[in-house]
C-alpha cells in the first residue's frame, strides 16, 4: 500500500468514527436510553449496557479524531478494532444481523490499516512521536 492510499483509508474510517461520535455526543442521554431499550430483551444486563452506551460515542469521537489527525494512529486503530468487536458481539446478542456487514467492513478497515501502518507518513505521529 502506498502512503496516499493509506491516508485516504485512514481519513475515511476516521471520518466515519468521528461522525458517529459527533452526532451522538450532544444527545448522549437520549442515545443511551435508546441503546438500553434496544438491549432490554437481550441476555446482557442493563448494568453492562448503560455504561457502554455512554462510553461508545466518546470512544467513536476520540478514535475518529485521532485517526483524522494521525496522532497515536496504531493505538487508535487497535481501539477501533476492539470497539467493532464489542459492537459485533452486541449486534449478535440482539440478533440485529442487518448491521453486521457495516461493522465487519469497519473492522476490516482497522485491520488493513494496522497491517500497513508503516505507510502512515502523512500524520502528526511523525511530527510529535519519534519512531
Amino acid at each position: 500500500m502506498n502512503t496516499t492510499s493509506f491516508l485516504i483509508l485512514r481519513l475515511t474510517i476516521g471520518a466515519s468514527m468521528f461522525g458517529h461520535g459527533l452526532v451522538r455526543l450532544p444527545k448522549l442521554a437520549m442515545f443511551s436510553n435508546w441503546m438500553v431499550g434496544t438491549f432490554e430483551k437481550s441476555i446482557l444486563p442493563k448494568a453492562m449496557v448503560t455504561p457502554f452506551s455512554y462510553l461508545l460515542p466518546i470512544a467513536e469521537f476520540t478514535i475518529g479524531l485521532l485517526l483524522i489527525s494521525g496522532l497515536f494512529t496504531k493505538p487508535a486503530l487497535i481501539g477501533g478494532g476492539v470497539v467493532m468487536m464489542i459492537l459485533i458481539f452486541g449486534s449478535c446478542m440482539i440478533e440485529n444481523w442487518e448491521i453486521l456487514p457495516s461493522q465487519l467492513i469497519h473492522a476490516a478497515f482497522f485491520a488493513v490499516l494496522l497491517q500497513f501502518a508503516a505507510n502512515n507518513t502523512y500524520a502528526l505521529d511523525n511530527l510529535f512521536l519519534k519512531k
